[in-house]
């Protein structure tokens, strides 16, 4: 039974204004104009007063410790704004995270940049991503309130190898990514499945170019659902990359804002049934501004519908 405790504004939203000040270079893809679109859409829809919103003031490097290692911090931390913006973004997963296990809210967007799950530990940028923000949650949740199995769920169009990487031998972390195998960052390989104790516990779910509404739902059905009961999952987290939405500029997926309500309810279903509804979702990837601020509308109003 579902036990969670009802709110007003059952739905938490991360922002902070330093996010939109991280800028890789001039013109690029992944820039400020995403979330202003967001935002915009929020308020001109009116659900943006339907949100609970949480700032991120927690202190997060004990957390990005967990991940990360200490060269790559250092290297990290000393990019001017950018090295700001990326712990911030971390702080605020983990904020997100703190409001859904303290029963503040039922669950929580997190609209953070920079996005996170291609991050490793090159010291540097890998794939617009500079600490993997839900890697990091995943520990800090199995940590701080002893929630040990942990989904994540990866609907970006390009595979998250940081992620993948980070609880590869991990039986205590289902990843289940969509993707395109073909895509940057060339990994995904639906052979590859998990190592020694966490073998099983990766599935990386090949999806070509053109996939739809249809595509991704049938990989969940197929790949995903069977797995969740001998699972039994305690937190969902979802790597929610709307470069897979259609007429994206770096994704081949033609996913509609109806798929990503569609998933969303998934996601919530999973959660209710498994795990009293505790679910935290992060934004990736996404680069037609208007495009993924509508994904992201539909996505959110799934989330105050449905919780």
């Amino acid at each position: 039974m579902n036990t969670r405790q009802k709110n007003n504004h059952k739905t938490g939203y991360v922002s902070h204004k330093i996010y939109q000040q991280h800028v890789l270079s001039p013109g690029h893809p992944e820039s400020p104009a995403r979330l202003q679109a967001i935002e915009k859409i929020l308020d001109q829809t009116g659900m943006s007063k339907e949100l609970k919103h949480i700032s991120p003031k927690k202190d997060p490097f004990e957390s990005i410790n967990e991940i990360h290692s200490s060269n790559h911090i250092r290297q990290v931390q000393t990019i001017p704004v950018t090295g700001r913006a990326a712990a911030r973004a971390v702080s605020g997963v983990l904020e997100a995270v703190d409001a859904v296990c303290q029963k503040t809210v039922n669950n929580v967007f997190c609209a953070v940049r920079p996005p996170g799950h291609h991050a490793q530990n090159a010291g540097h940028e890998e794939g617009f991503c500079f600490y993997n923000n839900v890697a990091v949650a995943s520990r800090y949740i199995q940590k701080k309130y002893h929630l040990q199995k942990i989904l994540i769920i990866d609907w970006d169009y390009h595979h998250g190898n940081g992620t993948e990487a980070a609880f590869y031998k991990d039986p205590s972390v289902l990843f289940f990514s969509t993707h395109d195998w073909y895509a940057y960052p060339g990994t995904g390989d639906p052979s590859r499945t998990g190592d020694g104790k966490g073998s099983g516990f990766n599935i990386n779910a090949h999806l070509p170019p053109g996939s739809g509404d249809d595509a991704i739902k049938r990989a969940w059905d197929k790949q995903l659902w069977p797995l969740l009961d001998d699972f039994n999952p305690d937190f969902i987290l979802i790597s929610a990359g709307f470069d897979s939405r259609k007429q994206d500029l770096l994704g081949c997926f033609s996913i509609t804002d109806q798929g990503f309500s569609d998933l969303t309810q998934m996601g919530i279903q999973i959660a209710d049934q498994y795990c009293d509804g505790r679910l935290v979702s992060l934004l990736e990837g996404g680069y037609n501004p208007q495009g993924l601020a509508k994904a992201v509308a539909a996505h959110i109003k799934s989330l105050i519908l449905y919780a």
